[in-house]
């Protein structure tokens, strides 16, 4: 069961949805079923294999204090 991300067309306001079935979505500020889904990033977490592979290629750090690309951001 995925949760979405939709945007209201009539008042404009962003939302998250748990999709069941065959629910369709409606904005809980105004109730109007003018919704559109929205493109949200994916994220996961992978523990050795490839995923060291894409840490390197994303310029993590060498510090082990932190995720910065900088270790003057957090001092170690």
């Amino acid at each position: 069961m995925p949760i979405y991300e939709y945007h209201c067309e009539k008042c404009d306001r962003k939302f998250e949805f748990l999709v069941l079935g065959c629910d369709k979505p409606e904005c809980p500020t105004c109730k109007s079923p003018d919704v559109n889904r929205l493109l949200s990033s994916c994220s996961f977490f992978s523990k050795g294999g490839h995923g060291e592979t894409l840490k390197a290629a994303a310029g993590a750090s060498s510090c082990s204090g932190c995720a910065a690309t900088s270790c003057s951001s957090c001092g170690h």
